[in-house]
């Protein structure tokens, strides 16, 4: 007898590893075929799009170049999975962003937040830098957690608090300027490369195997699926709830504190009143069109990853063929839409009914 809620042994069709919790393989079908006809798109009306060149060492061209910034989104839409699971949401992971790339630039400076203040090459140790900007959105994650899951205030109203105040705080650590920095070692996070691979990708790699590997091989996963799918019956079998949650906003505030740095070390400043700004509804819009449910329970790393090379990948597709901003969004919107009413819900009933119907003819 089939259990409701987990892949059984007929329905496997990929590697183990990718099985299970978190892994969303039956469900990513329709967003890889969406990336798919970008991509085929991009192949027939953009000269060169699938070009990948060498340049002063490292790897070159459009497809590059949509890792690369898809990169920090994905980092905050795979911590924002974990939270949907649960029934949740984050809307404060931009100003978390903030908050940890405008204090990483601050340790970078020394402290130092004079305006337009010059200063030469900084000695600080990436270690202190990244630990304390890691430290800082961890807390800002536990904050979320504790208001959500302690003391029993709605998800969106809990992190609506911190979104509204994390600028303030991010701009009281800049003392409201734009402060820039010089850093090879922690630009590199933003712009360097790594076997001619760009780090940010490497970076969003690694946490989405992390994270996949925390769901699929530890009993996090079964525990998010059972906190978002039923969280009065999770607590009967015996499930810690309230510590699910806490670890969730944790692992969201972290994931956006890694994707501030990114930003701050790619372009060089924190700017507190821009970094990370809308980055939140980016990735629910992510989640939800990789294959994640926001009513909580199953959900799917590998759909969020698809779901964030789409978004990037309409934007660049347009970019290279000079289409005005104004356009670049109505069409990404469109497509957007077209997506999630492909896989939602009430199409894949009306779809299995025509299917039963058409079995049932003579």
């Amino acid at each position: 007898m089939k259990k409701p809620g987990f892949i059984t042994g007929r329905q496997r069709s990929g590697p183990k590893f990718l099985e299970g919790p978190g892994s969303g393989v039956q469900s990513v079908k329709w967003p890889l075929l969406a990336l798919s006809a970008i991509l085929l798109y991009a192949f027939i009306f953009t000269p060169g799009f699938f070009k990948i060149s060498i340049t002063n060492g490292h790897l070159a061209g459009s497809l590059i170049d949509i890792l690369k910034r898809a990169s920090p989104r994905l980092i905050v839409a795979l911590g924002m999975t974990m939270v949907i699971a649960t029934s949740g949401i984050d809307v404060s992971v931009g100003s978390v962003a903030a908050i940890a790339g405008s204090l990483a630039v601050l340790v970078i400076r020394g402290g130092d937040i004079t305006y337009l203040a010059t200063q030469g090459k900084s000695s600080v140790s990436l270690i202190l830098i990244v630990g304390a900007a890691l430290m800082a959105s961890a807390v800002c994650g536990l904050f979320n957690g504790v208001l959500v899951s302690a003391v029993g205030i709605q998800p969106i109203i809990a992190t609506l608090i911190l979104m509204v105040t994390g600028r303030g705080v991010a701009s009281l650590i800049t003392g409201g300027y734009v402060l820039t920095f010089e850093h090879p070692a922690y630009q590199a996070l933003g712009s360097g490369y790594c076997f001619g691979v760009p780090i940010p990708v490497i970076i969003s790699m690694m946490m989405f195997a992390l994270l996949l590997l925390l769901s699929r091989m530890t009993p996090l996963g079964l525990f998010i699926q059972s906190t978002g799918g039923n969280a009065t019956a999770a607590r009967y079998t015996g499930i810690n709830a309230q510590m699910v949650r806490i670890t969730v906003y944790s692992i969201s505030g972290i994931c956006a504190g890694i994707a501030g740095m990114i930003y701050t070390a790619d372009v060089q400043s924190a700017d507190p009143a821009q970094l990370g700004l809308f980055i939140e509804l980016e990735a629910i819009l992510v989640v939800v069109m990789g294959g994640t449910r926001l009513s909580g329970g199953r959900f799917t790393l590998l759909g969020t990853v698809i779901a964030s090379l789409i978004l990037q990948s309409i934007i660049t597709t347009l970019l290279t063929q000079a289409v005005p901003v104004e356009y670049t969004l109505i069409f990404e919107a469109l497509v957007v839409v077209v997506v999630l009413i492909v896989q939602s819900e009430r199409l894949k009933t009306l779809s299995l009914r025509r299917k039963h119907k058409a079995k049932a003819l003579p």
